[in-house]
């Protein structure tokens, strides 16, 4: 759990050059962490770098039946009307969890918009399509109550690392499961992506283990479900990323333009399949641009 840091009242009074050279030490060390750790490692030590101090933070929304249908919600303080985010963790879709990224939820809410952070079915017991229906039914949630947390309900966006890119992308431009869910089209104005799968041949894979047993490809990827009325998406790749091959993304981008959608989709230097979503984190922008992209899509493409 988060621990906040020691408060003025406490008696850490070391002189003024010691506590920059501390800060600068952290600014240094806390990026090769992130390199070096697993990403769940990875994610604890970015939690314990930021505070939400300042923002309205309600845990553990239920949105659907099972015990890992929650989610938690970041808001701006006084928000009204503000863009509504729903983040997606990764994690092949075995593991990982929202605890985990409440430095995603953090860094959103800083920039404005109300962001919920979901947990989802995993697998091997709940296989696809299970955390693509819950990531559905997560936004419905996320619509229904996004006046009540400082949202616009009308301005939705759908935001996924990795496995969690997959359910975003698969969520929103297959055209049963934001149906089924009963979340009007229109609602949702774009799709960011971020070192998502949506183009691959699982069964070569261990991650055949999230999908059906015979399952196709042909029949379950992202890239082969796009409807014509599709939202805008953002697709961020990274340049070092050994764990998702780029051309899931350069095969997902073609097959948007392909269906006339608006799509980007850039390659941030530098960074790896953890960094590329470590530097969304205010902490560790100087990573990469991963967050201003973000922002400056949902700027580009929210509803005025």
């Amino acid at each position: 759990m988060f621990k906040a840091p020691a408060s003025p009242s406490r008696p850490t009074a070391r002189p003024r050059r010691a506590r920059t050279a501390a800060l600068m030490l952290g600014a240094v060390s806390l990026p090769l962490l992130i390199a070096a750790c697993s990403p769940q490692n990875a994610q604890g030590t970015l939690n314990r770098a930021v505070s939400t101090r300042g923002l309205t933070v309600k845990y553990d929304q239920r949105y659907g039946p099972d015990t890992r249908n929650l989610l938690d919600v970041y808001s701006p303080e006084n928000a009204t009307n503000a863009p509504v985010v729903l983040f997606i963790h990764g994690g092949s879709w075995e593991g990982g969890d929202k605890e985990g990224h409440k430095f995603a939820g953090e860094s959103l809410a800083r920039a404005g918009y109300v962001t919920g952070v979901m947990n989802y079915r995993l697998a091997p017991t709940n296989r696809y399509p299970s955390y693509v229906q819950d990531a559905a039914a997560a936004l419905k949630w996320m619509r229904d109550n996004a006046k009540s947390v400082g949202g616009n309900p009308d301005n939705l966006f759908v935001m996924g690392h990795s496995a969690g890119g997959f359910n975003a992308v698969e969520a929103v431009v297959n055209e049963r499961w934001l149906r089924e869910a009963g979340v009007p089209i229109a609602s949702v104005r774009g799709v960011i992506g971020i070192a998502g799968p949506y183009s691959y041949d699982f069964r070569d894979f261990s991650s055949a283990r999230a999908f059906p047993v015979g399952g196709d490809p042909a029949d379950i990827m992202p890239d082969r479900h796009v409807r014509k009325d599709a939202p805008p998406h953002l697709l961020l790749v990274a340049e070092n990323d050994s764990v998702v091959y780029p051309m899931n993304a350069v095969n997902m981008e073609a097959a948007l333009k392909a269906a006339g959608i608006p799509v980007t989709r850039n390659v941030i230097p530098r960074v790896n399949h953890v960094t590329i979503m470590a530097a969304v984190a205010r902490p560790l922008t100087f990573l990469g641009n991963t967050r201003q992209q973000v922002i400056d899509f949902i700027e580009k493409y929210q509803a005025r």
